[in-house]
């Protein structure tokens, strides 16, 4: 059962593979931004899946965040996602990242519960064959 203040959290060490120049998000071999909200919408989807029926799941529709220090490669970036409103279909998060020097990032998430196969079908619909 989905409830406000459930709380959710999931890691990651810093590697070549999630800088910011493995990203293109800049030339520094520092945690990439895009990683960084990679990281926030897996511990908000994690969080809420095993509560949703089958047939069920979650989609991001919005991201305000900020990104306040870097971390380095080799450190260890972790977020705390906390559910703050249930509003029909749409969940918002807070979420805050640390690593082992204090916060690196935080803000808020959006997601929506949707049904997969309608979700699926309707993208599949788009394509241009």
């Amino acid at each position: 059962m989905l409830e406000i203040g459930m709380k959710s959290t999931e890691e990651t060490v810093v590697t070549l593979d999630n800088t910011a120049k493995a990203f293109c998000s800049g030339a520094l071999e520092v945690f990439a931004t895009p990683a960084m909200i990679s990281l926030m919408e897996e511990v908000c989807w994690k969080m809420v899946q095993p509560e949703l029926e089958e047939g069920l799941g979650t989609v991001g529709s919005k991201v305000n965040i900020t990104h306040m220090a870097p971390s380095a490669i080799g450190m260890t970036v972790q977020c705390e996602a906390t559910l703050i409103e249930i509003d029909g279909r749409k969940l918002s998060f807070e979420v805050v990242c640390s690593d082992e020097n204090g916060m690196v990032g935080m803000g808020t998430h959006e997601r929506y519960i949707i049904n997969n196969e309608k979700f699926m079908a309707k993208a599949n619909g788009k394509k241009v064959d």
